[in-house]
């Protein structure tokens, strides 16, 4: 498909899902009204649309817009399965329907009550899932007829050249067809799969056979050690022909890392490594997700946080907030806001109690410490002493769920590099050790829990781990 009429069946796509927003939106309003009793329909439909209203609207469908940009919607789907595109959906109407939710607040717009969001939830997730379905049940059929498909030369015949011949060839519903391999001679045994594709040339020959057939992208699986000038040269080719290329990404056997090709900057690409599943726009909308939602929570938790605050300056002499070096990001350092639940000494008296620490590893946690004020019992045990976190999430050096930020005395005493690419995420204020039950976890299966989180990553794992967070706050299970 050449770029011009992809472009056009992208803005297509743009415009239809639009549609499809202005759809739910309306038959979730004409849901609310009739199930208000206030108006009839008819009177609904009767009202004048103030020009202030369509500006608001207008700036809802262009924020609606850019949240499905943000999410992928518009990017190939060829090589995705269909569990990762209605995910895609799913989370871009519920970013939607939160920025829905939003500027309600901050415009006063009465008609968008709970029911008429979780209404517009409802719609627009289905009717998103539906189309894309069909669309991609649409495509998919055309391409198992030998339409829209795409054909690729392999450049290599390693075991992994071979790997990917066979996925290809499993996947027809990808729609790619392998024209063969390019190499001077068979590298390893072929099996049945592989081995009714021939060598369709050599090296050497590879500019001849570009020239006199139809070649849409070449996969490179040779060695880059070994055949670094080889791959140079056809690379090169391929940027003559206008062919897309694609490179294996294990070059360097990394177990975990995904490797990505990103702009440096207007004259240089990379290839990237990323050990985590958080990384471009997902990393956008998890903070826009992370700032509305913590802006939220402060508006609507500021009466208990007021009343903590004025319990611990009643009850016991020293500061309200407890503020302590913690590890963020990629090991940065970053103050913590915590109500203070402990006497105003408290760390200086840590030494004298090390030999009671009830916890594995280098962390240090006793359940009935001696520190602890009376009321700082109950901000502990109801986590209200966390709350003050929100702060740092809106600030930047935290997030809603993610890894839990650890002391300077605790990260010195990590003793393997394995558990510290849990900092190669934003530090939470809830995780899944924290749902799991925190202090009665042993600290290996404690990094193991983060690393999962990290590997793992994804819209939803958030939202589960926040829904259960509540549970777990009301049990108390764990906490220290």
């Amino acid at each position: 498909m050449n770029e011009v009429k992809r472009r056009f069946l992208v803005t297509g796509l743009k415009l239809f899902d639009l549609g499809l927003t202005i759809a739910a939106f309306a038959l979730a309003t004409v849901t609310t009204v009739s199930g208000s009793g206030e108006m009839s329909l008819s009177e609904f439909l009767s009202m004048r649309i103030k020009l202030s209203n369509f500006l608001i609207f207008t700036l809802l469908l262009f924020g609606c817009h850019l949240i499905f940009v943000f999410c992928g919607l518009y990017e190939s789907k060829r090589q995705s399965v269909r569990l990762s595109e209605i995910t895609d959906c799913v989370k871009a109407t519920t970013l939607a329907t939160l920025a829905i939710m939003l500027m309600a607040l901050v415009f006063h717009i009465r008609m968008i009550t709970p029911y008429f969001l979780v209404s517009f939830w409802l719609l627009s997730s289905s009717l998103f899932v539906i189309c894309r379905l069909a669309m991609r049940y649409l495509l998919e059929s055309v391409r198992r007829r030998g339409r829209n498909l795409r054909y690729i030369l392999i450049l290599g015949t390693n075991a992994r050249a071979l790997q990917f011949a066979q996925k290809i060839e499993n996947m027809p519903a990808w729609g790619y067809r392998v024209l063969g391999f390019v190499d001077e001679a068979w590298q390893c045994d072929r099996d049945e799969s592989a081995g009714k594709y021939d060598l369709c040339c050599g090296i050497e020959g590879l500019a001849e056979y570009l020239r006199r057939n139809v070649v849409d992208e070449v996969a490179i699986y040779l060695p880059l050690r070994t055949f670094y000038e080889h791959v140079s040269q056809v690379a090169a080719l391929c940027e003559l022909h206008g062919i897309i290329m694609r490179f294996d990404p294990a070059i360097f056997n990394l177990s975990l890392a995904r490797a990505h090709a990103h702009s440096f900057d207007d004259e240089s690409s990379l290839i990237t490594t990323y050990a985590s599943s958080l990384d471009g726009w997902p990393a956008v909308y998890k903070r826009i997700l992370d700032f509305v939602l913590s802006v939220m929570a402060v508006v609507l938790l500021s009466p208990l946080m007021a009343a903590a605050a004025l319990a611990i300056k009643a009850t016991s002499p020293g500061k309200v907030m407890f503020k302590q070096d913690r590890i963020g990001l990629n090991k940065r350092r970053f103050k913590i806001y915590k109500f203070r639940t402990m006497v105003e000494n408290a760390e200086k008296l840590m030494p004298q109690l090390e030999m009671l620490n009830e916890v594995s590893g280098p962390v240090f946690k006793i359940k009935n410490d001696p520190r602890m004020t009376p009321i700082g019992r109950i901000l502990r045990r109801t986590s209200i002493d966390e709350l003050p976190q929100l702060f740092n999430v809106i600030k930047g050096d935290m997030s809603l769920v993610g890894p839990r930020p650890l002391p300077v005395r605790d990260y010195e005493g990590f003793s393997e590099d394995w558990q510290r690419r849990r900092f190669s995420v934003r530090p939470g204020i809830t995780c899944l050790w924290q749902v799991a039950g925190r202090s009665t976890i042993g600290f290996d299966q404690w990094m193991e829990l983060d690393l999962q989180y990290v590997d793992q990553w994804s819209l939803w794992l958030d939202l589960k781990i926040l829904a259960r967070t509540i549970p777990a706050v009301v049990r108390g299970s764990g906490a220290a």
